[in-house]
């Protein structure tokens, strides 16, 4: 089944997941770029033709498109006009060595962004989260290590299979801890991370939250704690798994 009939078939959004539109007439290159989104929960669609891709925006109602700047049997600046001028959707145009040409005109005709095509995720997905903000922490993988699992697109955690509930901050910090696991990161990279700077009391406020977060990660047994300071730097993490009383204590 194509993703045209995928997309007739009634494929809708209904898990809160941002959909995209690949439209590139190389097939391992589409292909490739949706499986690699799928990991940060970004539901694509490959459309090697763009007539097809007309007809899918109207099932699919993306909310952007990815479009390649080399397309043959079509202009990328007529399908960009097609698709960011008259229905309005979002459109991020994949530039290849040869295409730099294009790049003007694309955006003239309303392109969000260009981008270096063959596709880097890392380049697309900031663009992404500008387009629709709402998404920014469902377009992050969950992480799970030493019987933690925390999942940005439910804001879930589970510590060895018990759900732990926690307030959007402590969600945030936890989830920057893990994918800094055994890491030291200072005062200011939490500030930045969560708070977005430091400013006011936040400083304090990060103590506070780190703090209720050791309470709700509370172990049994008397087994140390996950989040340990640092003296002088900043905390760091340690997995369940790997907790051991060779760490500095808690302030």
């Amino acid at each position: 089944m194509n993703n045209l009939v995928e997309a007739t078939a009634g494929d809708r959004r209904h898990d809160g997941r941002l959909v995209l539109l690949v439209v590139d007439d190389d097939d391992v290159l589409g292909a490739e770029l949706v499986d690699q989104l799928t990991a940060h929960r970004i539901r694509g669609h490959h459309f090697p033709h763009p007539a097809e891709a007309l007809l899918g925006a109207g099932t699919l109602q993306p909310d952007a498109a990815l479009v390649a700047a080399g397309l043959t049997t079509m202009s990328s600046t007529d399908l960009v006009r097609l698709l960011a001028g008259r229905a309005g959707i979002p459109t991020v145009v994949g530039i290849g060595d040869d295409d730099g040409p294009r790049a003007a005109a694309v955006l003239r005709e309303g392109a969000t962004a260009c981008v270096r095509r063959p596709y880097r995720t890392d380049e697309i997905i900031p663009i992404l989260r500008a387009i629709r903000p709402d998404s920014a922490s469902s377009l992050d993988p969950p992480v799970e290590i030493g019987g933690l699992r925390a999942d940005p697109a439910t804001l879930e955690v589970h510590l060895h299979g018990r759900l732990v509930a926690l307030p959007m901050k402590e969600f945030r910090l936890l989830y920057f801890f893990m994918t800094n696991a055994d890491r030291t990161v200072t005062r200011e990279q939490l500030l930045s991370a969560v708070w977005h700077g430091p400013s006011g009391d936040t400083s304090n406020t990060l103590t506070v939250h780190i703090k209720r977060l050791r309470k709700r990660l509370g172990l049994d047994n008397g087994q140390p704690p996950m989040i340990v300071t640092v003296r002088g730097l900043g905390y760091r993490f340690i997995p369940p798994a790997m907790t051991t009383s060779a760490y500095p204590p808690l302030s």
